[in-house]
């Protein structure tokens, strides 16, 4: 009578990763969010880089409500009320430029080249500098209504409809973003993209209502006026802000911003490719 084989279960050992192991999910979304932390640090470290969110939006209030407010509206406050909306619009635009010019030059160094080595996609370089510039959008926001509120200016709305006008603005600026960063993997110095970007981003914001009422502009201009996007993005802000009209300029305003992020999001990201 032979004795009974005691039977153990070999202790469960992980299994070698195989090539067919799938990789962790939205790679993309992570490394992309790790790199916008890399830009916002490098803001803390040097702030100098938000003169132009900080003091530009002083600076624009200070021109157009005190210089211009009182012959264009007989009334500096009554201006200053009409005005800051559009202002906050248009310093927010104009800082969408900065992304383009800081692209072109940190290319020209090679910086983005250093990035090739490192697994991760070849876009999260480019994605994490879009998503840390939304950095200096708030503040530019931020220091605009807090000027604003100071020397006078009420939100006849409320905090929820003034809290819905900025995020417009800011969804608006992250989509316009894209196409500063495809200027700045595209033309060769950083002084070019400076240029077409202020060609370009001056019709736009005094080709439109932001500083007169529609109705006081020649019949030619008001043409180009109404189908403006900073017009559509302008009254939908006002609206939020000071009562009005809002639907219709605020669906109008997001249907620009994905139209030209749905176009110059992939431009960009592949002339950062082969750039790269």
């Amino acid at each position: 009578m032979t004795a009974p084989t005691l039977m153990t279960e070999a202790p469960d050992v992980p299994s070698a990763p195989t090539s067919e192991t799938p990789a962790k999910p939205f790679p993309l979304v992570r490394h992309s969010l790790i790199l916008a932390g890399r830009s916002i640090l490098k803001i803390r470290r040097t702030p100098e880089q938000l003169i132009d969110v900080t003091v530009q939006p002083i600076i624009f209030t200070v021109l157009f409500v005190y210089l211009f407010g009182g012959a264009i509206s007989g009334s500096q406050h009554a201006y200053l009320q009409f005005v800051l909306p559009a202002l906050m619009v248009q310093t927010v635009l104009f800082a969408t430029l900065a992304i383009g010019v800081n692209l072109n030059t940190d290319m020209g160094k090679g910086v983005f080249d250093r990035f090739r080595s490192l697994p991760i996609p070849r876009a999260a370089p480019l994605v994490g500098a879009v998503l840390g510039d939304v950095v200096r959008f708030v503040t530019s926001i931020a220091v605009l209504l807090g000027f604003g509120y100071a020397i006078g200016f009420r939100v006849e709305t409320n905090v929820l409809q003034a809290l819905g006008a900025c995020l417009l603005v800011l969804f608006f600026a992250f989509s316009l973003t894209w196409v500063s960063v495809f200027l700045g993997t595209t033309v060769r110095n950083s002084g070019t993209v400076q240029g077409i970007g202020f060609l370009v981003m001056f019709p736009l914001t005094f080709g439109s209502s932001m500083f007169v009422p529609t109705d006081t502009l020649p019949g030619w201009l008001q043409a180009w006026v109404k189908v403006n996007p900073i017009t559509h993005l302008t009254e939908a802000c006002r609206g939020l802000m000071l009562g009005g009209e809002i639907l219709s300029p605020a669906l109008q305003s997001i249907a620009w911003s994905v139209g030209i992020m749905a176009v110059f999001a992939p431009l960009a990201v592949r002339m950062y490719r082969s750039r790269t």
